[in-house]
């Protein structure tokens, strides 16, 4: 049954995966747009901490928990976000329904094997005048759409019963279309200036995961982690057009004529390198409580196709605490006594700088994880509510609300069968 399951998912959405846009954030404008993946649900629901691993689900932000796999996982994810934007004089709400992850874990003794799909950045977002002709000479509006996605394939060993060691090795792939629309005059049949770019981008990167973990007393376990990515940097090919256009009775671009400029070019574009430490303590199958610490060399991010004055990039950092409680995972008589309850939360320096603000976010998030069937799956909710951003300066605050949902299918693979 799980093959055929795996077989019919990977069809409908791995298409999907590669072409959605996942974000309705005016942040998204900067650098290579709003990093999305933050784990699994399970891992979203803990504050996104990378620390913990068992034998039954994938923890896809370590390749060294693969070590810990028993059961072949198929786990997919998707995510509906609810976007509340405010500035100082208005406010506008949106909502995107994305697929955050898909990916199969297939464990062989030590040595285990995973491999997936996922988006790493998005960008969508529209700002700027919304009527052409209420509009001052000089407005623009500006909108983008597309990200950077990623597929993987990871191998996990286990050294010893407290030790593994992991290797992510991942392609990046995407495209980004932005276009800027500037208005030149008054005139009823006014043309405006306006300049769309397309950039195309790919790269190989690679993700190191170390996991160790050590007996305490009272049957308490201690975990640490920490996992490396160095930067990738990515082949970005743009194609620019500049041209003059302008706009029918309905506001919509109507005609083209007088292109000033297309050509293409290779950009410098760099994915930041990461690092994350991590540690916790816990009772198997029962409880357990982690931090995590992440950073990321954002300070050498730069706009794809132009050059503002009052943006910045510093280095980013991370910090996320979470964990989960089972209160018995063996119940025969009470079904919410097998529930895994999560909570946690996070807060990230962002690494980006408006107008001297730092853009930062904060979340709080609580999930649950439902059992199903005999062999340790189950259907994995999680909620999220988070702030992004400030008002000060004239800037954008986010509120928002994530939830997340995932099924994690278990099922016995590469299993030696005996003939009496």
């Amino acid at each position: 049954m799980l093959k055929h399951i795996l077989l019919l998912f990977v069809a409908l959405f791995s298409i999907k995966a590669i072409a959605q846009e996942g974000s309705a954030s005016p942040y998204s404008f900067y650098g290579i747009g709003e990093l999305k993946f933050r784990g699994t649900v399970e891992n979203k629901s803990m504050g996104g901490i990378s620390v913990y691993a068992d034998s039954i689900h994938l923890n896809i932000l370590n390749p060294a928990s693969l070590g810990k796999l028993k059961l072949t996982n198929f786990t997919i994810g998707g995510n509906q976000k609810f976007t509340t934007l405010k500035t100082n004089d208005d406010s506008a709400k949106g909502s995107t329904t994305t697929l955050d992850y898909i990916a199969v874990g297939l464990p062989m003794g030590k040595l285990s094997m995973s491999f997936g799909l996922m988006p790493y950045s998005s960008v969508g977002y529209k700002t700027g005048f919304k009527n052409p002709f209420t509009a001052e000479v000089g407005d623009g509006r500006f909108e983008g759409s597309g990200g950077v996605n990623k597929a993987y394939l990871a191998a996990g060993y286990q050294i010893t019963d407290n030790f593994s060691l992991g290797l992510d090795v991942n392609y990046n792939f995407g495209k980004v279309t932005t276009d800027a629309i500037e208005i030149t005059g008054t005139e009823p049949d006014q043309y405006h200036s306006r300049e769309t770019n397309e950039t195309k981008l790919s790269g190989v990167g690679i993700n190191l995961g170390a996991l160790y973990s050590a007996k305490l007393k009272n049957n308490l376990e201690l975990v640490t982690g920490l996992t490396y990515s160095p930067k990738v940097n990515l082949s970005a090919e743009n194609f620019r057009r500049i041209s003059s256009i302008r706009f029918n009775s309905n506001g919509l671009v109507a005609g083209e004529r007088d292109v000033i400029e297309s050509d293409a070019k290779i950009l410098d574009i760099e994915l930041p390198s990461k690092l994350t430490i991590g540690a916790g303590i816990g009772k198997s199958k029962n409880w357990f409580a982690g931090i995590d610490l992440t950073t990321l060399s954002t300070s050498k991010l730069n706009n794809r196709t132009f050059n503002n004055d009052e943006t910045e990039f510093k280095n980013a950092t991370k910090f996320a605490f979470g964990g989960f409680y089972i209160p018995k995972y063996n119940s025969l008589t009470n079904y919410f006594s097998r529930v895994t309850y999560r909570t946690g939360f996070r807060y990230e320096n962002t690494g980006l700088v408006i107008k001297n603000e730092d853009i930062n976010e904060f979340g709080i998030s609580f999930g649950v994880g439902l059992p199903v069937g005999r062999k340790f799956s189950n259907v994995n909710i999680g909620f999220e509510y988070g702030t992004r951003g400030t008002t000060n300066s004239n800037l954008v605050k986010e509120n928002f609300v994530n939830l997340n949902v995932s099924l994690s299918l278990n099922d016995r693979w590469f299993q030696k069968r005996k003939i009496d």
